[in-house]
């Protein structure tokens, strides 16, 4: 699957970004029409200990998913708005087999 990833107020390294690829990759084993996603990285300038937010918009046919999560790290941010976006393939998934 295509990620573009783009981070906002700072910049990403390697690291994360093979990260998110990897983790993003994995949706493909519970929905395999996904297109593309597309995943904004931002930093808020605030006191506040979650102060990263990671929001990521997945596009299918006929469809888009959208998710934001707002963490203290960016890892935490990725695994749970990629288990978070995992239920809406599966409900999508169970929705369209239940058309046929």
């Amino acid at each position: 699957m295509k990620v573009n990833t783009q981070s906002v107020n700072f910049t990403a390294d390697k690291k994360l970004i093979a990260f998110i690829q990897k983790r993003m990759d994995k949706l493909d084993m519970f929905y395999d029409k996904v297109i593309q996603s597309d995943v904004y990285l931002k930093v808020q300038n605030t006191s506040d200990k979650e102060n990263k937010i990671f929001e990521a918009k997945v596009n299918v046919p006929g469809d888009s998913f959208v998710v934001k999560k707002q963490c203290k790290t960016f890892e935490e941010g990725v695994d749970m708005a990629v288990s978070s976006l995992e239920r809406q393939l599966k409900k999508r998934k169970q929705k369209l087999r239940s058309y046929i």
